[in-house]
């Protein structure tokens, strides 16, 4: 559920460690997502941004339009994420896996376990990120 809206002063002032944020062609599909496959959190919505929660780290979805005095606007293309993971680690892969399946998302890599001891699976969302759930292997 969303909150009431912080100002963006608070909100800029209570961000900490590393976020992340995602240009995304429409922010309710990505948001859908991120919620529906990912388990992530919202903290805030609205039509062109999305503050958001994963494993207790903040991120943010913003839209084209949000972006037209943002020096990026111009290299914006089609395909989003190209050489970027978005790992989550502490998120079941094959949870996660099952629900993007049922979705509809394509799936890089099936839920496998992996010699750097982490189980992890590769979900593409609609805007061509790669997200990678992942939990620690079972000994």
């Amino acid at each position: 559920m969303t909150e009431t809206a912080p100002t963006a002063d608070a909100y800029g002032k209570s961000l900490r460690g590393l976020g992340f944020n995602l240009i995304v062609k429409e922010v309710s599909r990505a948001v859908t997502f991120a919620v529906q496959v990912l388990e992530a959190k919202v903290y805030f919505q609205s039509e062109g941004f999305a503050a958001m929660k994963l494993q207790g780290q903040d991120f943010m979805f913003h839209s084209d339009e949000t972006y037209h005095s943002n020096p990026l606007r111009g290299s914006l293309g089609e395909a989003r994420g190209a050489g970027v993971e978005l790992r989550s680690y502490g998120t079941d892969p094959d949870l996660a896996e099952a629900r993007a399946r049922g979705l509809g998302f394509t799936i890089l890599a099936g839920s496998l376990d992996k010699p750097h001891g982490l189980r992890e699976c590769m979900i593409v969302d609609n805007d061509g990120y790669v997200w990678i759930p992942s939990v620690h292997r079972k000994s």
